[in-house]
C-alpha cells in the first residue's frame, strides 16, 4: 500500500501546511494484545463530539465529571466519536481543520487519560457525509487526498499522548462492492501513512482496523490489513443483533432462547475464528433500556458479556446520553444492568430474573415485575428465577428486608410473595404505576447479586405484553 500512494498526497505532510509533531515526554509502548485487554469493558461517549454539525448539537456536552462516573462504574476505556465533516476550515489541497475544534478533541482525550483511561478517538459520521464511499458519485482521490489530511492533523495534535490513546480510522464505513471494499482497504493504508507522517509517538501507537460497516460478517471476510503496517493493531467490529430484540422493531421483547444464545455465538466465534492471532474489540454493542424488557435485557448483557469472554473479545458499550448513563443526574438509569455486566466481566455468576423466550407463546411473563390488575385481590405471587448456581439471601423492600415466612416463601428458585405482604403496597383500587422497587441479593462466597423487582398495576404492563404478541 505504501508503494501505491499518491505523491500528491505525500507533499502535503512536508510542505508547511502543519507540523509533525514532536514529544518531549516518555512513550511507553504497548502491545495491541495489552491495549484492547486493559480496555475492557469500555462505554462510549456517544452523540456527543459525534453530533452534527457540533457539540451539544444532539442536547448531549463533553462534562470531564462523566468520565469520573464510567470509572467509578468499573469501565476502563473511552471511545470518543468524533465528527469532523463541519470543522474544516479551508478546502482542497490542504483540507485545514478548524485548530479551535483540534484542542477541544485533545482536552476531552486529556481528561479522559487523567483519570487512568485508556482512550479510542475516531472519524465517525463523516462516514455518511463526504467520506461514504458508496454515494452516488463518490470520488475515490478527493475522499483519500480529505482523509490523509485529517489524519496528519489528527495525528499531529495528539501525537504525544500517552500509549492509552489509540485511533480508529473510520466509523462503520459504508460498502457494498468490490470496488469499495478495496477503497476502504487503501483508506486504512492510508490512516497508517498519515500517522506515520504526523510525527509524535504515532508510529508506534495502537490502531484499530475495520471492515464494510464494520459487520462482524463483512469484516472477517473483507478486511486486509493494509502492506505497510507498522502500528500494533487489533480488529474492531459492532454488534447490534438481534436487531428487533435491541430496538424493538415489530414489538419485540423475547430474547434469551438456547437458539438465541447459539446465534449470538456463532456471530462471535466466525469474527475470531478469521482472526485467530489478533486481538479484538467489539466498538460498540447495546441493548437498550428504552427498547428492551428488563428480564430479557439482563439475560442478553449477561450472555453477550460471557460470550465475548469466551472468545477473548473485548467491548465498548454504546450509550447515546439518554439510554444507558444519565449524565447530568450521574445515575445509571439501569444499575441492575451494569452489576450483571460488571459481574459477567469478572467472571462472576449472575442470578437473574427470568421471562418468556418462546417467539410463539400466547402469553408472556416475566419476573422482573410482580403483576397486579387494577380492581382485583391482592393474591400470592410465585416468580421464578435463574439462580445460575447463587442461593437468595434476603429481600428488601422500601421498609427495609423482608422476613422470609411471614412476607415471602422460597422454594428452590420459586419466590413466593404473599398477599400480606403485598396488600401493604397493592391494593385493588389504587391508580396504576409503580409502587415499589424489590432488591434481591444472591450470594456466592463474598459475592452479591441485585435484581430489582419493579411492582406495577397491569393496566401499564398489559400494554407492553400486547406489543410484544
Amino acid at each position: 500500500m505504501a508503494r501505491t500512494l499518491s505523491a500528491a498526497i505525500l507533499l502535503l505532510a512536508h510542505a508547511g501546511v502543519s507540523r509533525a509533531a514532536s514529544c518531549t515526554d516518555t512513550f511507553t509502548k504497548i502491545s495491541s494484545a495489552d491495549w484492547v485487554s486493559g480496555s475492557n469493558p469500555g462505554w462510549n461517549l456517544g452523540n456527543t463530539l459525534d453530533a452534527i454539525p457540533t457539540e451539544g448539537s444532539w442536547g448531549n456536552t463533553a462534562d470531564f465529571s462523566t468520565f469520573d462516573d464510567i470509572k467509578n462504574s468499573g469501565f476502563k476505556s473511552l471511545r470518543l466519536p468524533v465528527t469532523w465533516t463541519d470543522h474544516f476550515t479551508g478546502g482542497a489541497p490542504d483540507w485545514t481543520v478548524d485548530p479551535t475544534w483540534l484542542q477541544r478533541v485533545s482536552d476531552v482525550v486529556d481528561a479522559a487519560l487523567e483519570r487512568d483511561l485508556y482512550v479510542l478517538v475516531n472519524v465517525h459520521h463523516d462516514a455518511s457525509d463526504w467520506l461514504n464511499l458508496g454515494a452516488a458519485g463518490a470520488d475515490f482521490s478527493v475522499i483519500e487526498q480529505r482523509f490523509y489530511r485529517l489524519w496528519y492533523q489528527i495525528g499531529t495534535q495528539l501525537g504525544c499522548k500517552s500509549s492509552r490513546l489509540a485511533f480508529e480510522p473510520v466509523n462503520e464505513p459504508p460498502a457494498s462492492t468490490t470496488d469499495q471494499f478495496a477503497e476502504l482497504n487503501k483508506l486504512q493504508g492510508l490512516f497508517v501513512q498519515a500517522l506515520a507522517d504526523s510525527g509524535g509517538y504515532n508510529g508506534q501507537r495502537v490502531v484499530t482496523l475495520v471492515g464494510p460497516n464494520e459487520n462482524g460478517d463483512q469484516t472477517d471476510q473483507y478486511l486486509e490489513p493494509p502492506a505497510n503496517m507498522s502500528n500494533p493493531w487489533a480488529v474492531q467490529f459492532h454488534y447490534y443483533s438481534p436487531y428487533d430484540f435491541i430496538f424493538g422493531a415489530w414489538g419485540k421483547t423475547i430474547w434469551g432462547s438456547d437458539a438465541d444464545k447459539q446465534a449470538l455465538d456463532a456471530d462471535l466465534s466466525i469474527v475470531r475464528g478469521n482472526f485467530t492471532d489478533v486481538p479484538i474489540i467489539i466498538g460498540e454493542w447495546s441493548a437498550s433500556t428504552t427498547y428492551t424488557e428488563p428480564a430479557a435485557r439482563w439475560k442478553y448483557y449477561d450472555a453477550f458479556i460471557r460470550t465475548a469472554n469466551k472468545y477473548k473479545i473485548s467491548t465498548m458499550l454504546w450509550d447515546n446520553g439518554q439510554d444507558q448513563l444519565d449524565r447530568p443526574a450521574h445515575k445509571w438509569r439501569d444499575p441492575v444492568a451494569l452489576d450483571i455486566l460488571m459481574n459477567a466481566v469478572a467472571g462472576t455468576s449472575n442470578s437473574l430474573a427470568d421471562s418468556t423466550e418462546d417467539l410463539n407463546a400466547v402469553s408472556q411473563q416475566s419476573s422482573a415485575y410482580i403483576f397486579h390488575k387494577v380492581g382485583q385481590p391482592v393474591t400470592d405471587v410465585t416468580l421464578g428465577y435463574l439462580l445460575n448456581g447463587n442461593t437468595l439471601q434476603s429481600i428488601t423492600g422500601p421498609n427495609g428486608k423482608l422476613a422470609q415466612g411471614t412476607d415471602y416463601t422460597v422454594d428452590d428458585s420459586n419466590v413466593t410473595y404473599t398477599a400480606a405482604f403485598l396488600s401493604g403496597l397493592l391494593s385493588s383500587n389504587a391508580a396504576p404505576g409503580t409502587k415499589a422497587t424489590l432488591t434481591l441479593s444472591f450470594g456466592a462466597g463474598k459475592f452479591a447479586r441485585h435484581i430489582s423487582l419493579q411492582e406495577a398495576l397491569s393496566s401499564l404492563l398489559e400494554e407492553v405484553a400486547h406489543r410484544a404478541l
